[in-house]
């Protein structure tokens, strides 16, 4: 279980450098939210690079209260992320800015629903998943 405000605040962090990575064209850029989304998918959101500024800076401000959640929808949403921002990197180091640009733009979208409205695209898509494994 994880605190569920973490997420939604690195989805803000996440759209911050993805709108950075359309505007410059940048592969570094990109390729530094790959490998957020590679610890958030592989090793868990909360074992993230956004989770620990989280943890470190914004949570102690923040109420001791908080709603939890399961880590797995998150994680799994960081695997999409994951996904996207690795179409992403192979568009701007290959130089075709079209995927480049369409993947990020992808990732951008789903983190703006999460850090705006608090929708998690990619955890939707998990718990369908669980769903429809059940019959």
């Amino acid at each position: 279980m994880i605190d569920a405000r973490g997420p939604r605040w690195s989805a803000g962090l996440t759209s911050i450098v993805l709108i950075i990575a359309l505007i410059t064209r940048s592969p570094v850029v990109i390729i530094i939210q790959l490998v957020q989304f590679a610890f958030g998918a592989f090793a868990g959101p909360p074992k993230s690079p956004y989770a620990w500024l989280y943890k470190r800076f914004v949570q102690p401000r923040l109420s001791k209260e908080f709603e939890s959640e399961d880590v797995r929808p998150p994680q799994f949403a960081q695997f999409v992320g994951f996904l996207f921002a690795l179409l992403a990197t192979v568009g701007a180091l290959s130089h075709v800015w079209p995927l480049f640009t369409i993947a990020t733009s992808f990732a951008l979208f789903a983190a703006f629903l999460n850090s705006a409205f608090g929708y998690c695209l990619g955890c939707k898509m998990y718990l369908l998943g669980v769903r429809l494994r059940r019959g």
